[in-house]
C-alpha cells in the first residue's frame, strides 16, 4: 500500500525492540483446532512517529531482512533498512523529504533494488544499491505510484507495479529505459474508490509474474513468454479486499500468504486452486499489514501502523505446514 504524504527533516536513529510474548492465532472458515499460523509475536517494533512505517520485506540468504520504511507521518523521510537475524539495524539508504521507498527486492549478487515514489522527476523510478556501492537510479518512471517490485529468475528484468496508472513496467537490470510490460483493466484502480490503488504487489514465481490489485481484491498470474512478453492473464483468486503485497510458501508451491491492508487488516492463505481463508486478524495484533515474507516455516508480516495507536512493527509466526497439505475449502 502506498499513500502520498509530505515529509520533513533528518533520519532518526533506529532502536531495536524485541517482544517474545506470543499472541493467539485465528482462522476463519477453516479448522480452528489446526490454525495455519501459530506462535505469532512481535519480532521488531518501530517508532511510527520517527517515520518507521514498514512497507516491504525481502529475506536474504544470511537470515537478515531488507525492509522499506515509508517515512510517515508527514514530516519524516523514508529509508531502506537492513535488519540482521540478531535484530541489529542499519540504514542502507536514506530517502529525500517528499519521497517514499516502496517495493524492494534482491539480485543474486547482493544488489538491492527498490522503488522510489517522488514528485521530483529526477528521483521517481527504480533504483539499485550495489554491494559496498552507492545508490543510483536504474530507470526513470513517469508520474504515477511505483509500488511492488520483483526480479525474474534469470536476474535480467525487474517488474515494477504502478498502482495509480494500472501498469507493470519492465526494467532491465543492465540499465536502459523502462518499458510498459502490461496494462489494462485488470490492473487498474477503481475510479470510485476513495483510495485509488490498482496493481500493488508483484512477485516472479515459476515463470510468471503474479500481481495483486488493491481495489479489485484480485490475485493475478501472468505467464512470461519466450519473448519475455505477457501471456494471458489468469485470475487466481478474488474477493480479497484491500489486497496489498504477498509471498509464496516456497519456490515450488503456489500457496500464497496475502496481506490485506486497512480496513480489512487480515493475512489470508490463498491455495493453488484459488480457495482462501483468513489466517491472522487484528486479534493477532495486525495493524495495517502491507506485505508478508517467508523463510522456511517462518512467516514475517510488515505492519505499517497507519491508524492510532500506530503500532508499526514486524511480526513473525510459525507456518503449520500440515494444515496446507489438507484439501482447502472454497471461500
Amino acid at each position: 500500500m502506498r499513500m502520498r504524504f509530505a515529509h520533513a527533516a533528518a533520519i532518526p536513529a533506529l532502536a531495536t525492540v524485541l517482544v517474545s510474548a506470543p499472541s493467539a492465532s485465528a482462522v476463519t472458515g477453516g479448522d480452528r483446532t489446526q490454525p495455519v499460523i501459530t506462535r505469532v509475536k512481535t519480532a521488531a517494533a518501530f517508532d511510527f512517529a520517527s517515520g518507521d512505517s514498514p512497507e516491504n520485506i525481502t529475506t536474504n540468504p544470511d537470515g537478515s531482512l531488507t525492509v522499506s520504511m515509508l517515512g510517515v507521518p508527514a514530516n519524516k523521510p523514508p529509508k531502506l533498512v537492513h535488519i540482521t537475524a540478531s535484530g541489529q539495524r542499519t540504514t542502507l539508504v536514506g530517502g529525500h523529504l517528499g519521497d517514499q521507498i516502496t517495493g524492494n527486492t534482491r539480485g543474486d549478487d547482493g544488489t538491492v533494488y527498490y522503488n522510489v515514489d517522488s514528485d521530483d522527476a529526477s528521483r521517481n523510478g527504480t533504483w539499485k544499491l550495489p554491494p559496498h556501492g552507492r545508490p543510483q537510479r536504474l530507470a526513470a518512471l513517469p508520474d504515477g505510484l511505483p509500488n511492488g517490485l520483483a526480479i525474474d529468475q534469470a536476474g535480467r528484468t525487474l517488474y515494477a507495479a504502478d498502482s495509480l496508472n494500472g501498469t507493470v513496467w519492465a526494467v532491465p537490470v543492465s540499465g536502459g529505459a523502462a518499458r510498459v510490460w502490461l496494462t489494462g483493466p485488470e490492473l487498474a484502480p477503481d475510479p470510485n474508490a476513495s483510495l485509488k490503488l490498482g496493481v500493488n504487489g508483484v512477485r516472479f514465481h515459476k515463470g510468471a509474474v503474479w500481481v495483486s490489485n488493491f481495489n479489485q481484491g484480485t490475485l493475478l498470474r501472468i505467464p512470461v513468454t519466450a519473448h519475455e512478453t505477457p501471456g494471458p492473464i489468469r485470475t487466481v483468486a478474488d474477493n480479497l479486499p484491500d489486497l496489498d503485497d504477498f509471498s509464496f510458501l516456497n519456490n515450488r508451491s503456489d500457496t500464497v500468504f496475502a496481506a490485506q491492508n486497512d480496513p480489512t487488516d487480515r493475512v489470508s492463505v490463498v491455495h493453488a486452486n484459488g480457495a482462501h481463508e483468513s489466517a491472522l486478524t487484528v486479534d493477532d495484533g495486525l495493524a495495517s499489514p502491507t506485505t508478508t515474507a517467508v523463510r522456511g516455516n517462518q512467516l514475517y508480516i510488515a505492519n505499517a501502523g497507519l491508524n492510532a495507536p500506530h503500532d508499526a512493527k514486524l511480526q513473525r509466526g510459525t507456518i503449520n505446514l500440515d494444515t496446507l497439505t489438507t484439501h482447502p475449502r472454497h471461500h
